[in-house]
């Protein structure tokens, strides 16, 4: 019903930055929420940020001050804007859509912060 695609990964040095994001389509109005996870080789996936269709945003301790989640209703996309960044914020992130069935992910994009 929803399909996600993620853009804006790629090689970043240390205090850079990179926005990342996430298309959606198909049923979007079922959606209530969208969350940005990140997954780092041998490491579990992890919450990064997620914003609720009332606008509600909520940060990891890890990035908190660094990276800030948004929308574009008209678009229907979500973005990660992502700066001051370091090389343990290397991950693949994923984007994923919350609907009251079930949830939907993204096929992730590859961050990658190295001198």
């Amino acid at each position: 019903q929803v399909q996600l695609v993620e853009s804006g990964g790629g090689l970043v040095q240390p205090g850079g930055s990179l926005r990342l994001s996430c298309a959606a389509s198909g049923s979007v109005v079922s959606i209530y929420a969208m969350v940005w996870y990140r997954q780092a080789p041998g490491k579990q996936r992890d919450l990064v940020a997620s914003i609720t269709k009332g606008g509600t945003t909520h940060y990891a301790d890890s990035v908190k001050g660094r990276f800030t989640i948004s929308r574009d209703n008209a678009k229907n996309t979500m973005y990660l804007q992502m700066n001051m960044l370091k090389p343990e914020d290397t991950a693949v992130y994923y984007c994923k859509a919350e609907e009251p069935h079930g949830s939907t992910w993204g096929q992730g994009t590859q961050v990658t912060v190295s001198s």
